[in-house]
């Protein structure tokens, strides 16, 4: 039996027209009927938010962000707990940046691999060079344009999705 995996699908932004596409999309990744509880975006005209909490198998956040990977005008985050011999993980996307992956602890922070972290220190390049390698491995650029939508957010009810097997 495989292990069992928990994570949120936050949908930061999204029009209208775009919500019913969103939820298809999420629940032939669950296998769910749910329905989402979609909310005014305050950080856009027009947008809508919500939060769902999932349970499934082991890389399910994966096929959750690839699911709604590449579509305009959407913006989400993925988050899959750490499981039963799998690390965490977290997918951010947005229009103009596409999306971004990375591991993460049991706390939630991103895990940068130490060949990655020994590649940009000698690279030979100048501290700046090593600021930009470290952005870009932590997503930097992504959680900027996603904090004011996040902050939106704030107490926005959350749904949970169960499926097992």
């Amino acid at each position: 039996m495989a292990a069992i995996a928990r994570g949120v699908l936050f949908v930061h932004s999204a029009t209208r027209a775009m919500c019913p596409h969103v939820e298809w999309a999420a629940q032939s990744v669950l296998g769910s009927r749910a329905t989402f509880d979609w909310i005014d975006q305050p950080a856009g005209a027009q947008l809508f938010r919500t939060e769902v909490a999932w349970q499934g198998r082991q890389g399910t956040g994966a096929r959750l962000a690839s699911a709604l990977r590449g579509w305009e005008h959407l913006r989400y985050e993925v988050t899959e707990d750490p499981s039963f011999g799998c690390d965490g993980a977290r997918w951010s996307h947005t229009p103009s940046l596409g999306i971004f992956h990375a591991v993460t602890d049991v706390h939630g922070n991103i895990v940068v691999p130490e060949d990655r972290i020994r590649s940009a220190m000698e690279s030979g390049g100048t501290a700046a060079d090593f600021k930009r390698s470290m952005d870009l491995a932590l997503g930097t650029a992504w959680d900027e344009e996603l904090e004011p939508f996040r902050y939106a957010g704030h107490g926005a009810p959350v749904r949970w999705l169960h499926r097992v097997g």
